[in-house]
């Protein structure tokens, strides 16, 4: 575990993440000129339909298998059992999956063809085994397999989706580069686990684990995936479907930077309970609830004062509605951030996942209630909002469940300096983003700008966190001199 970085595997998790969101956003200019609000929202329905196929071939037994090897990382007898078993289990239930799946495609009149492409989306769950080395805290293997096939998709993009005609082809190079990224993960395997004897097979032991881990995910997905599919009904089309989708796409990516760091702390934080290193995950989850502060406010603010000058250049015309989805969902980034650190990294690790499916039911629960009043009278901007007060609910019962544990007003007050230096930022930004006109200049100014206003006041209020983390990553540069 010594030689495990936490910081080095978040760099390398951001990076994973980013490379699963980049490809959307470096082509969306490109995208959403060519396919057009209509295209893009044909796509982002039929996926919805599809994510809920694969919710249940994931069924809770990747983040059971994240778990499980990270209290067994050290043992390589103990480690190579749980991965057989897990992904025994794994390939029974998303076989099964996939069979469903095919028979519910064969029946679809409307986007047929994408149903039987989207079938890569399963497949890719399948084979996925990205859970074994998130939980080894090895996650270099997975962001050099995955960049490799996130490049050659955009290259693939450019060359050969040319109109609207080239739906098809877009959504197979998508599922193309995801399968293949899966796959290749296999040839790492042989140096970390060996082959065990048919008598220690007991795939289906885990199943009640992953499936009360399952729960919480379906929950989740209600209020991350049912706003699409609900837009499309109750709108009846898929221009709202674009704009939100479109809006989507910029927070998730700007989201992975403050949500990254809970995959890294997850299986660190499991190998210290099973240790009984009690004081040592409390002091991690106050730092992660500091880092989420200093991250997810700057970067919900920013998207805010920024919102209606990235837009007409990026998107370019006829997603005007992008601006108010992205002003709403912006939110969510400090809440998800807080909420992580309580439920990803202390609930999940310390084996109380019947707490964290209590939290995300609760959020669902008000989600759907929320869309189905405030969609028919927003759109899209309906679905954000309801997305966020859910995401609000998730993290406030959490805050709840551990509050005898971790002070809730301590949580809160790690966050003073970065809410004073971002009112700062809003309040150097406002006049500034009022006048400038819509360009990649001008937005870059605006970031420059704000980046700039918001580190200064916290080198005025001489904040501890940015600090210490200066002077750690200066003394690193100066002993490679």
């Amino acid at each position: 575990m010594a030689n495990k970085s936490i910081k080095v595997n978040y760099f390398f998790n951001v990076t994973y993440q980013i490379l699963m969101l980049i490809t959307p956003l470096i082509t969306a200019p490109y995208l959403s000129r060519v396919l057009q609000p209509d295209g893009i929202g044909r796509v982002s329905y039929v996926e919805s339909i599809v994510s809920y196929f694969s919710l249940v071939a994931v069924m809770g037994i990747s983040t059971c298998g994240q778990r499980e090897i990270s209290y067994v990382q050290d043992d390589i007898e103990k480690r190579s059992e749980v991965f057989w078993n897990v992904k025994i289990l794994g390939f029974v239930v998303s076989g099964l999956t996939i069979l469903v799946y095919l028979f519910f495609a064969f029946f679809q009149r409307e986007n047929s063809l994408l149903y039987f492409i989207l079938t890569l989306s399963l497949v890719s769950n399948f084979l996925d085994i990205t859970w074994f080395f998130q939980g080894m805290e090895d996650f270099a293997k997975t962001v050099t397999r995955n960049a490799v096939f996130r490049i050659l998709l955009v290259v693939y993009i450019f060359l050969f989706v040319r109109d609207k005609g080239d739906l098809p082809i877009y959504v197979l190079g998508q599922g193309l580069s995801v399968a293949l990224g899966s796959a290749s993960l296999w040839a790492y395997l042989p140096r970390y686990i060996h082959k065990i004897s048919l008598a220690r097979l007991r795939p289906f032991k885990d199943f009640k684990v992953a499936w009360s881990l399952f729960i919480p995910t379906v929950a989740i997905q209600v209020y991350t995936v049912l706003d699409k599919t609900m837009i499309g009904l109750i709108t009846g089309g898929s221009f709202e479907n674009g704009y939100y989708e479109q809006a989507l796409k910029i927070v998730k990516l700007v989201l992975t930077l403050v949500t990254a760091i809970s995959a890294v702390m997850m299986p660190r934080m499991g190998y210290l309970f099973e240790k009984k290193r009690y004081e040592e995950i409390h002091t991690y989850l106050y730092r992660g609830c500091r880092f989420v502060w200093f991250l997810g406010i700057p970067l919900c603010l920013g998207i805010i004062m920024t919102a209606s000058n990235i837009v007409p250049w990026f998107f370019g015309e006829g997603y005007g509605k992008v601006v108010p989805n992205l002003f709403v969902h912006s939110f969510i980034i400090p809440v998800v951030g807080i909420g992580n650190v309580t439920g990803i990294q202390y609930l999940l690790p310390t084996k109380r996942q019947n707490l964290y499916t209590c939290s995300v039911i609760c959020g669902a629960i008000v989600n759907v209630i929320l869309n189905v009043i405030l969609i028919r009278r927003l759109a899209s901007v309906g679905a954000a909002i309801a997305s966020v007060i859910a995401e609000i609910t998730v993290t406030s019962v959490q805050l709840f469940f551990v509050r005898k544990e971790l002070s809730v007003a301590r949580i809160l007050r790690e966050g003073k300096h970065y809410f004073i230096s971002g009112a700062i930022m809003v309040l150097v930004l406002f006049p500034v983003a009022k006048y400038l006109s819509s360009s990649i200049v001008n937005t870059l100014i605006l970031v420059v700008l704000g980046v700039a206003a918001y580190f200064a006041v916290l080198l005025i209020e001489k904040d501890e966190f940015l600090i210490s983390n200066y002077k750690m990553v200066m003394k690193k540069l100066m002993a490679r001199r």
